[in-house]
């Protein structure tokens, strides 16, 4: 291993991933209840990783370049689609104590989603 890897290594296991920064966001924005439903959704967004980790998606993706053209240029179009709603937002970030308490499902949803469409 050499001295570069390592020290990659140590900075992607120090940097807090989208779920931390979503589970403290909800913590801090509508208390400690929300918090933990936002790691339970973090958590369940997960599973479809799993899945296809067990079921041999990325053997099959290796085996078929035209599966795997598709899932790259499917990554590439979300990324754009990223890219793009992000130049077109002109809303401002607003910082309020009188936020509403958001719904349990509102939260595992946006959780999960998260996960799920997390392009790194």
């Amino acid at each position: 291993m050499s001295l570069a890897f390592l020290i990659t290594t140590l900075i992607a296991v120090a940097t807090p991933g989208t779920g931390v920064l979503y589970t403290l966001s909800a913590g801090l924005a509508h208390g400690r209840r929300a918090s933990v439903i936002a790691a339970f959704g973090c958590t369940l967004g997960i599973v479809p990783q799993v899945v296809a980790t067990v079921t041999g998606l990325a053997a099959l993706l290796h085996a078929s370049a035209p599966a795997f053209e598709v899932v790259k240029y499917l990554g590439v179009a979300y990324l754009v689609f990223l890219a793009w709603s992000t130049l077109r937002d002109k809303s401002e970030l607003v910082v309020s104590t009188d936020t509403p308490r958001a719904s349990a499902s509102k939260i595992i949803v946006n959780a999960v989603l998260l996960n799920v469409l997390n392009p790194s």
